[in-house]
């Protein structure tokens, strides 16, 4: 799996500036990650972008604050989207890389059964893949990228109380809430 990068926010950084640079770089590691995404081969690539899908929706939604609503819940369904048509994909490759290693370790003669289990959830694999081929091509089209940047630049100053909202239940160290 690809790891995150790491992003260092100094305690006297605005929210709105954190926000804007956190979504940047969350963005860009998303859009990195289609590279390949398609080839059916390397499940791991799909893994790689529906793991960075899922950590720019949580940026977005911990940030949501900072960024306009009209312009932000649109980019959010659409990061959504994104993430479930990825999902779809994801799932059908689990299951067959897992029914692989069971095969492996069964005798020749109870192989059968599961081999067609493998093909039916290779059509299922294959019918996600042209799903997901069509939702990049959607947000390819539609520029979900340059959103992304164009939401992070429009950041602002939240008001007190929709930090305070935001920030509420988000633990400060393992195991700690913020206390209301």
């Amino acid at each position: 799996m690809a790891k995150a990068q790491d992003i260092e926010v100094a305690p006297s950084e605005p929210y709105r500036q954190a926000a804007a640079r956190i979504v940047r770089v969350r963005a860009g590691e998303l859009f990195e990650s289609a590279d390949g995404v398609l080839d059916t081969r390397d499940i791991e690539r799909v893994h790689d972008m529906r793991v960075a899908s899922r950590r720019l929706r949580a940026v977005l939604e911990i940030f949501a604050p900072c960024f306009p609503q009209s312009e932000f819940k649109g980019v959010l369904r659409d990061v959504k989207q994104l993430a479930d048509a990825l999902g779809e994909r994801r799932d059908p490759d689990v299951a067959i890389e897992s029914l692989e290693g069971i095969s492996a370790a069964l005798p020749k003669e109870d192989r059968l059964g599961v081999s067609s289990l493998i093909g039916e959830l290779r059509r299922v694999q294959h019918a996600g893949n042209e799903g997901l081929a069509l939702e990049l091509a959607r947000v390819s089209e539609e520029g979900l990228h340059g959103w992304l940047m164009e939401l992070a630049d429009a950041a602002h100053l939240p008001d007190e109380a929709a930090v305070s909202d935001a920030v509420e239940d988000v633990a400060l160290y393992p195991g700690e809430a913020v206390a209301s």
